[in-house]
């Protein structure tokens, strides 16, 4: 794989200040997301608060100013598995999901498809654990009680660790916790480590803990994970110029925040629940994508040549084969045929 380096309704927040300057995206002038008649009466998102572009154009209501005649509901997840029991009951129109719920739900058969990449995950997740846990190494692991959120991101770099380390999972008393419910167990004594992402990564550290090992360490020596945007078939198959709307509202806000980072880590700090400074360092964590990489061979690539991405989302059901958390890993072909490279034609 050559890819390297890294729940609750509401509606998009008031302008920021980074809306307000010079450099302030618009969600104006890029492809037309479709007449009033074919517009739906909603738009439901179910997002994560993750610091990348997504959450930006949230913070900025890109979606709101392009969609300005159709509801955007914005939909709050704490993981990848949360998002597909609502995909699978119909209750988002688009998710965002980490490269193991998402390959899982593709080899289950989920009525969705993959239209965006958000971004690589790099240091944004770790494992963090206490200062006096007396543990240095992921061999010290042994017999200690270890949380993070089964099936998601940190979970399958969890495992893939273990698994590089020789460490066998079984001797590690590692329990299923969303983020919020992770951070509180930490505060309360019940654990001595989280594998975890931002920004509940940083309380963690902020509240005497360190860092034994990173997503991008983990990644460097191959298992890479990353965050993606998914559809559900049915509306993109009625709605593509507005899906094709929605990856433009992507696009703008990844380009503002690969270029005005200190706009964007004010505008994200309130999404994050962290400080502008704390926000900027999270987002130098991953790798931001903007509509310009989708189709890079490195990513989707396109129907005449695909990207290595199915090849990374093949790879990760076949792992979670082995940790026997799904049943079967279909072949390549079906996450290739999941991947919608084909709104990025002109």
């Amino acid at each position: 794989m050559v890819i390297s380096g890294c729940g609750s309704a509401g509606t998009a927040n008031s302008p920021s200040a980074a809306e307000e300057s010079t450099a302030k995206p618009t969600a104006a002038g890029a492809q037309d997301p479709g007449k009033a008649s074919e517009l739906p009466k909603e738009i439901r998102i179910g997002y994560q608060v993750s610091p990348n572009g997504e959450l930006l154009a949230k913070a900025l209501g890109l979606a709101e100013k392009r969609f300005p005649d159709v509801k955007v509901s914005w939909l709050k997840f704490d993981s990848g598995r949360d998002v597909n029991v609502a995909m699978a009951a119909g209750g988002i129109d688009l998710g965002l999901v980490g490269t193991p719920p998402g390959a899982s739900g593709i080899a289950q058969g989920l009525p969705y498809q993959i239209y965006y990449i958000h971004d690589v995950i790099g240091e944004s997740e770790a494992l963090v654990v206490k200062n006096n846990s007396g543990i240095q190494s992921l061999q010290d692991l042994k017999g200690k009680t270890i949380a993070t959120t089964f099936g998601s991101t940190s979970h399958f770099s969890l495992l893939s660790a273990l698994k590089q380390e020789n460490v066998d999972p079984k001797e590690v008393k590692i329990i299923d916790m969303q983020a919020p419910d992770l951070l509180a167990a930490w505060q309360r004594g019940d654990i001595v480590g989280g594998f975890t992402w931002q920004p509940v990564q940083s309380k963690l550290l902020a509240n005497d803990g360190k860092v034994i090992i990173t997503s991008k360490q983990i990644a460097d020596k191959g298992a890479l994970t990353g965050e993606f945007g998914v559809v559900r078939k049915d509306f993109v198959s009625k709605y593509p110029e507005v899906v094709k709307g929605y990856i433009a509202v992507l696009d703008e806000a990844s380009n503002y925040y690969i270029d005005h980072p200190k706009e964007a880590s004010e505008a994200l700090s309130k999404e994050l629940g962290l400080s502008p400074e704390e926000s900027l360092k999270a987002m130098k964590e991953i790798i931001v994508l903007n509509a310009a990489d989708q189709t890079n061979a490195k990513y989707m690539g396109t129907k005449d040549n695909p990207g290595e991405f199915a090849k990374l989302l093949k790879a990760t059901a076949d792992f979670l084969v082995e940790q026997k958390s799904i049943t079967k890993s279909p072949e390549i072909s079906v996450y290739q045929e999941a991947i919608r490279n084909d709104l990025y034609q002109k």
